[in-house]
């Protein structure tokens, strides 16, 4: 007789790989990254210092760091034959597949693309955070009709990323928190995006190939794509009155509301969209208009007392992003740009300790007739 398989939809419980890059730990409230909470780092530190972590295993020194900062800006641009594939892409071309197209495209680039040693994924992950931005920000210009925009290498990476996304300088307030995001979105253990990653790496895949997946993963609004949603529905639904109206019909036909519940974070909020809100609270004040502050706090009321449902990272990011001034198709791609480092990790963990996923099923057709 066969043994029963056990079966666990969408893997919910499964511990699918031992790894020591992150943990959630829901005990203690804490997103532990290579030994840190990463929201007491996201106080103090920058993304820059995430990057040194998660690829070399330590915080930087101010020396470590600097250089850091010099390898990725050596590595800003992308081959003028990646651009030429931009233009041949269509104008309905979806940002994240234009971002897909260009990853993929790298692959050819590399000499090296077999080693799968340690030293050579660390050097390509390098060059994926410094050409990622890029990627990002012209395969939508020119997706769009527009001629591409040169990377500033005079200004911190953070904001040469917002620069090649807005086509302008950020003031100070406006790069730390947009460093902030990219903080906050560079690594969260295990979700799709990641475990796809893994998956394909423990084929033996190469890095390209790997990330290429996991930016299809992302993709969906189930993931990444949900704080695009979020903005589409605070644009819509344009005041407090007419948001609380939107979500009250969404909550009446049974209808999954995006920016709210999270797999792991159930019965609190997530402490990244905490992090978030006082980000959105300080740009309201920069500003002088707390509106969509306001709308975000009045859903997070209704859904946490319809639904006992709290919001996710994508839920405050959306209005922040927007605050900047940053087209909402280019949120999804930024959370990727953000997820590039922590992805690498992993892909690099994975390469160096290596098992092949091959799961099992749990079969409810048919069986032969004896």
């Amino acid at each position: 007789m066969e043994t029963e398989i056990n079966y666990f939809p969408g893997l919910e419980g499964v511990v699918a790989s031992e790894t020591n890059i992150s943990f959630l730990d829901t005990v203690a409230s804490q997103i532990i990254i290579k030994g840190y909470d990463l929201i007491q780092l996201s106080q103090t530190k920058e993304y820059l210092d995430i990057v040194h972590l998660l690829l070399e295993d330590e915080l930087p020194l101010d020396t470590e760091k600097a250089s850091t900062a010099e390898i990725l800006k050596s590595e800003y641009e992308i081959p003028e034959e990646i651009l030429n594939v931009f233009k041949l892409l269509p104008k309905e071309t979806h940002p994240m597949d234009g971002l897909r197209t260009g990853i993929s495209s790298i692959a050819g680039f590399d000499v090296q693309i077999d080693d799968r040693s340690i030293s050579a994924n660390k050097n390509r992950a390098y060059g994926l955070l410094g050409k990622v931005p890029n990627i990002v920000a012209n395969s939508y210009r020119i997706i769009n009709g527009k001629e591409p925009i040169e990377p500033l290498n005079e200004l911190s990476y953070s904001a040469n990323f917002f620069y090649m996304l807005t086509g302008r300088k950020p003031s100070p307030m406006e790069e730390k928190i947009f460093d902030l995001s990219l903080v906050l979105y560079s690594e969260h253990e295990m979700p799709n995006s990641t475990f796809t990653a893994r998956v394909i790496a423990s084929t033996q895949s190469d890095l390209y190939g790997a990330l290429t997946g996991a930016v299809a993963s992302l993709k969906g609004n189930l993931h990444g794509g949900a704080n695009e949603a979020v903005m589409y529905m605070l644009n819509e639904a344009k005041t407090v009155a007419g948001y609380e109206k939107m979500l009250e019909k969404k909550l009446l036909n049974k209808e999954k509301i995006m920016g709210f519940g999270h797999r792991v974070y159930m019965k609190k909020m997530d402490p990244r969209a905490l992090m978030m809100k006082e980000a959105l609270k300080q740009l309201s004040d920069m500003k002088g208009d707390d509106l969509l502050l306001r709308m975000c706090e009045a859903g997070e009321k209704m859904m946490e007392r319809e639904k006992v449902l709290y919001p996710n990272l994508d839920y405050y990011a959306a209005p922040v992003y927007w605050m900047l001034g940053i087209e909402i198709p280019l949120y999804t791609p930024i959370f990727f740009s953000s997820r590039t480092v922590g992805l690498c990790a992993h892909v690099i963990e994975q390469h160096a300790n290596n098992r092949l996923y091959r799961p099992r099923v749990h079969y409810t057709g048919a069986r032969p007739a004896n």
